[in-house]
C-alpha cells in the first residue's frame, strides 16, 4: 500500500519524556527555564546572607519561599521525566533549603540531557530554540 505523498511528516518520537509528545517536550523546557531562575535565586539569597549578616532571617524566608516555588518547577518537571511517584517526593524533598538545592540541580541535569536529546539547544537559561 502507497503512502500519502501530501501528507504532512510525521514527528519523530520524543526521547526520555514520560508521555512521549512534543507538547510535554515543550513544557519540560519551560519547567526547566523555571527551575533554573529558582537556582539564581537562590543563590543570590545564599551570598546575600552572607554579604548582609544582619538580614539573615529575611534571607531566610526569601529561601523558603524559593523553596516553595521550585517544589512547583520540581514536580512539572519530575513527573514528565522521572514518572509521577518519583516526582512527587523530589517536589516534597525541594522544599528542605540545603537538599532542595542539590534537588534542584538533579532535576536540571536530566531536563538538560532530555532536550539535547531530542535535538534542542540549550543554554545558561534553558532551551534556546522554540519547542
Amino acid at each position: 500500500m502507497e503512502e500519502n505523498p501530501y501528507a504532512a511528516p510525521e514527528s519523530p518520537a520524543v526521547v526520555g519524556i514520560i508521555g512521549g509528545d512534543r507538547e510535554d517536550l515543550r513544557k519540560v523546557a519551560t519547567a526547566q527555564k523555571g527551575i533554573l531562575v529558582c537556582i539564581l535565586i537562590y543563590l543570590g539569597m545564599v551570598v546575600g546572607s552572607l554579604i548582609l549578616p544582619q538580614f539573615v532571617q529575611v534571607f531566610q524566608i526569601a529561601i523558603l519561599i524559593v523553596g516553595l516555588v521550585s517544589m512547583v518547577f520540581v514536580f512539572m518537571l519530575a513527573t514528565r521525566v522521572y514518572g509521577t511517584g518519583l516526582g512527587i517526593m523530589l517536589g516534597i524533598l525541594a522544599i528542605i533549603p540545603c537538599l532542595g538545592f542539590l534537588i534542584l540541580l538533579m532535576v536540571n541535569q536530566r531536563a538538560t540531557k532530555t532536550l539535547q536529546d531530542n535535538g534542542i539547544k540549550v543554554g545558561l537559561l534553558g532551551a534556546k530554540t522554540p519547542v
